[in-house]
């Protein structure tokens, strides 16, 4: 039988999960990056700035220091933050490249495009190279949106991805956007020393999350001395020297030294040759695919933020393992497909945000009868050890099977707490399961079972 011969453009999580994945099933493998291999929405905009939230996480600890019995001590060193942002960078990169190769996977960086359906051209540094391909996977990602009203400068208006390394901390950094990304940087320059305003366009930050997280949110927030404007909607940014003027829709108008764009991101799917391969993208750029994330070109395959579906890079990796199965013929037998409205997400402020599976908000919008049980992490023993009570742990359940359906928790570790639940939610585990499972103590584990009783 000949050998599959797989060719992907983009190593981004979608990318190079399903090359390493398809190799290792007998798959012959080309890779093409035409930026950084790791995908540069995930080394350039993700790895950054949780490394520098971390950084902030570590300068909170120092706050509450003389709470543990310690002298706090301590101060940020810029040029020490960007070469660390830039080492972890850098060894992701070689990890990955490193993984790939000896998995037998090509690696082209360069442009590629297609000539036809079966034929991909990428324009590379020593030519131009075409390569034949039985499957193809478009992983090309997205960028940050840039409204039209906005010229971003890279100095003192900026999109997320040039925030990070920072040249400097910014005096006053003025966010536009407080979805999931705007929250984020409004705490990690809050917690790396600068005034903060945050401009919500909607009456809570995270519009589209539970209101009792939000309000969590918005408290922390406000005790970290952020300047939260709701009902504003950003329609003029203008520069004047090293001051920048954000003027909103109802007339108000923010001034402050930086401003930040956190207003969502646009898929990379142009310049692509999609026209020559008879695809078509949707009015909002994405490239539609079914549920195995085949596009109408049978051999065609589009995963991570270019398909559309849930941008996350966890759903991205998990798009790229089941590609891998899928081509190779794995799933011609009952298999489980990905389920996007079981897969979990975070958000790393401080406290941080997690959530799984059903919202409370959504159940009751449909009418649909559901158990939710809380408990706050002022009841918890790990958390009053480690001096930051804040946030609860919500567990979603179905009253009359008692099959968790979902849940959130705001606090400390929430992104790594949700992982229980998730596994519950994706299995189909009754909240008996997590009440039955002895968890050790002291933790902050222990909330998810008393939050299920």
């Amino acid at each position: 039988m000949p050998t599959t011969r797989l060719v992907i453009i983009g190593a981004g999580p979608a990318g190079n999960t399903c090359a390493t994945v398809a190799a290792s099933l007998g798959a012959e493998v080309t890779l093409v990056e035409r930026e950084v291999i790791g995908g540069a929405a995930h080394l350039w905009d993700c790895i950054p700035s949780k490394a520098l939230i971390a950084t902030g996480a570590e300068l909170a600890e120092l706050t509450r220091a003389p709470t543990m019995g310690l002298t706090a001590q301590g101060a940020l060193d810029i040029a020490a933050l960007r070469r660390r942002v830039s080492d972890i960078q850098a060894h992701l990169h070689a990890q990955l490249c490193t993984l790939l190769t000896s998995q037998g996977v090509r690696l082209v960086h360069g442009v590629a495009r297609f000539k036809d359906p079966h034929t991909i051209v990428a324009d590379t540094a020593d030519g131009i190279e075409e390569l034949p391909a039985d499957v193809v996977l478009i992983s090309t990602g997205s960028r940050p949106r840039i409204p039209d009203f906005v010229t971003v400068d890279g100095e003192r208006v900026l999109t997320t991805r040039e925030s990070y390394p920072p040249p400097e901390i910014p005096e006053h950094a003025i966010i536009v956007g407080s979805g999931v990304t705007g929250v984020e940087f409004t705490h990690m320059f809050g917690s790396l020393g600068s005034k903060v305003s945050l401009l919500v366009s909607r009456q809570q930050v995270l519009p589209i999350k539970d209101p009792e997280v939000a309000a969590v949110l918005e408290a922390a927030f406000l005790e970290q001395g952020v300047k939260l404007l709701k009902g504003a909607r950003a329609s003029a940014i203008t520069r004047n020297g090293d001051t920048v003027c954000v003027t909103c829709e109802d007339g108000r108008v923010i001034e402050g030294s930086h401003a930040v764009l956190a207003v969502g991101s646009v898929p990379n799917s142009e310049g692509l040759g999609l026209e020559e391969a008879s695809l078509e993208v949707d009015s909002g750029g994405y490239i539609p695919v079914n549920h195995n994330c085949l596009t109408t070109v049978g051999h065609i395959y589009a995963a991570g933020d270019v398909a559309g579906r849930l941008p996350l890079s966890s759903v991205a990796a998990m798009q790229g393992r089941k590609i891998a199965e899928h081509m190779m013929g794995m799933h011609n037998r009952p298999h489980r497909h990905l389920d996007y409205d079981k897969a979990p997400s975070a958000i790393f402020t401080e406290p941080e945000i997690a959530d799984v599976g059903l919202a409370e908000a959504d159940a009751f919008s449909t009418g649909r009868k559901i158990r939710v049980t809380k408990v706050p992490f002022t009841a918890n023993a790990k958390a009053l050890i480690k001096g930051d009570p804040r946030g609860f742990v919500k567990i979603i359940s179905d009253p009359a099977r008692g099959v968790v359906l979902g849940g959130s928790i705001v606090g400390r570790n929430a992104a790594e707490l949700i992982g229980i639940v998730a596994v519950a939610v994706t299995n189909g585990l009754k909240v008996e399961d997590i009440i039955d499972s002895l968890l050790v103590h002291p933790t902050l584990s222990e909330s998810l079972a008393e939050a299920a009783s």
